[in-house]
């Protein structure tokens, strides 16, 4: 029994190690310093993330994407500089970065998580390789995580259902044009039963510490499994607060510019 305790000490202490071992960034602002460690787990986020900061390529760039109770982005090279009345978020590297979804990371308050463009036009899901954002959210109370599981649910399977509506739509037409509606009904209900089938593979069912986060520290639980999550704030949950409340235009830029002076290791 001592050995197990003893060799269970030493696995303990080892994860321990390891995690303070990954490496930290201080992004300095106006509002504060944020403190952010970076995941092992997720090593070409982690990577990209580290050679854009030693290249100090975010020194000087925006917040230009600012949420309450949402979340702060930044990252948008053509943010630097820009006039006030300029609409940001387009701006980019000339590469995207392979998803990297790790289950354990989730969208609790603190998260830093790659931006990515839509689903029609990125379908795997590969993240901007310069844009990120720090999520903020907001706390639930059990019941209403419920039910924004059960919308997420719903519309997840909407989309699904969507996206094998559009495999069969060259037969829809032909049904159409013919006005044939018993056929239509008839391949209408195959969508649905195979949509269901395949829903079982795609439905968003939380972890228990995904529960325990959300109605505690809060967060975004509908961008789980959607974006890449590589970091989390250690320190300056309070900036991230500051900067999140500040007030912004019609198109979610902060109407006082909120700069990113700098990112160092």
């Amino acid at each position: 029994m001592n050995k197990f305790i003893g060799v269970l000490l030493i696995l303990v202490l080892a994860a321990s190690c390891k995690k303070e071992m990954e490496p930290i960034v201080k992004i300095t602002t106006e509002y504060g310093d944020i403190k952010i460690r970076l995941y092992d787990k997720t090593p070409k986020h982690r990577d990209n993330f580290l050679k854009l900061v030693d290249e100090k390529f975010y020194d000087g760039l925006l917040f230009h994407r600012v949420i309450n109770h949402f979340m702060i982005q930044g990252g948008d090279p053509t943010s630097k500089n820009a006039g006030p009345d300029v609409m940001l978020g387009e701006g980019d590297v000339d590469y995207r970065i392979d998803a990297e979804f790790v289950p354990e990371y989730f969208h609790k308050k603190g998260v830093l998580a790659a931006a990515r463009e839509g689903d029609d036009t990125n379908p795997e899901r590969k993240s901007s390789g310069a844009q990120f954002y720090i999520v903020q959210g907001n706390v639930y109370s059990p019941e209403q995580l419920e039910a924004t599981v059960k919308s997420i649910n719903e519309r997840r399977k909407m989309a699904l259902y969507g996206r094998l509506k559009n495999q069969y739509k060259d037969e829809f037409a032909r049904l159409q044009e013919a006005n044939d509606s018993e056929a239509l009904n008839e391949l209408s209900e195959k969508l649905t039963r195979v949509c269901d089938s395949l829903f079982v593979n795609e439905e968003f069912v939380l972890t228990e510490a995904q529960k325990q986060a959300y109605t505690t520290v809060g967060g975004t639980p509908h961008l789980d499994g959607q974006y890449t999550v590589y970091g989390e704030v250690i320190e300056g949950l309070d900036v991230l607060d500051k900067i999140a409340a500040v007030k912004t235009n019609s198109f979610d830029r902060p109407v006082k510019d909120v700069v990113i002076e700098k990112i160092r290791r």
